[in-house]
C-alpha cells in the first residue's frame, strides 16, 4: 500500500503528495495543536510533536519509533501515531484501508508546521492546514530475493532475542528446549 496525502487551507489545495512508507504532521519551531479525524469526523485534539499517518510497510519506521504498533505486510490497514501528545488519549489507531486519516493544524501564526513524505519530501503547513492521507490507488510492487517470512525478517531487523523459545533458524531441537539433543536433519538430509 502507499498513501495519498494532500494539504488543503481554507479549502484551498496547497499540496498533494505520496508516501510508501508515512506522512508526518511534525511541528516548525513550537508545539502544535492539532485535531484528528477519521473519515470525516473529529476524533480528539491535542497539543503534540506531530502525527505520524502510515501504512504496514510505514510500521516498522517512523511509526515504530514513535510507539506505533507493527503491522503484517497481509494487512491492509493505515495507522495515526501520535507524536509526544499532552493528552490522555494519545494513542495509535489503526484503521481500515479505506478510511481517510486527518490532522489540522489549529492555533495562531506560531501554529505552523510541515508535512513530510517518507522523509524525504517537505512542505510548510500554515495554521488552519489540514492534511488527509488516504490508501492510494498505485500500490508499489517489491520483489523479494529472500523467501524468509515476516516474522523471520522482524527477528533480523531489530535482532530480536528468540533463544530460550525457538532458538535459532536451522538450530537443533536442544536449543530450543535448551539442553543437549543430537542436531535435527534438514529437508535436504531426509530426502537422501
Amino acid at each position: 500500500m502507499t498513501l495519498e496525502v494532500s494539504a488543503t487551507q481554507d479549502g484551498r489545495t496547497i499540496a498533494e503528495n505520496w508516501a510508501a512508507n508515512e506522512a508526518s504532521v511534525e511541528k516548525l519551531g513550537r508545539m502544535l495543536d492539532v485535531g484528528v479525524g477519521v473519515d470525516g469526523r473529529p476524533l480528539t485534539s491535542f497539543g503534540c510533536d506531530g502525527v505520524v499517518l502510515a501504512t504496514p510497510t510505514g510500521s516498522t519506521a517512523y511509526s515504530f519509533s514513535a510507539g506505533g504498533p507493527v503491522v503484517w505486510p497481509g494487512v491492509e490497514a493505515l495507522l495515526m501515531v501520535p507524536l509526544a501528545a499532552h493528552a490522555l488519549f494519545n494513542r495509535p489507531l489503526v484503521v481500515g484501508p479505506d478510511s481517510v486519516l486527518t490532522v489540522k493544524i489549529y492555533g495562531p501564526e506560531e501554529g505552523r508546521g510541515v508535512l513530510w513524505c517518507d522523509g524525504r519530501r517537505r512542505i510548510e503547513l500554515p495554521a488552519g492546514s489540514v492534511v488527509e492521507a488516504r490508501r492510494s490507488e498505485l500500490p508499489v510492487r517489491l520483489a523479494r530475493i529472500d523467501e524468509a517470512v515476516f516474522t523471520d525478517r522482524l527477528v533480523g531487523k531489530f535482532q530480536l532475542p528468540v533463544s530460550g523459545w525457538r532458538g535459532p533458524r536451522g538450530g537443533t531441537d536442544a536449543d530450543r528446549r535448551g539442553g543437549e539433543a543430537e542436531p535435527r536433519s534438514t529437508d535436504a538430509e531426509s530426502r537422501a
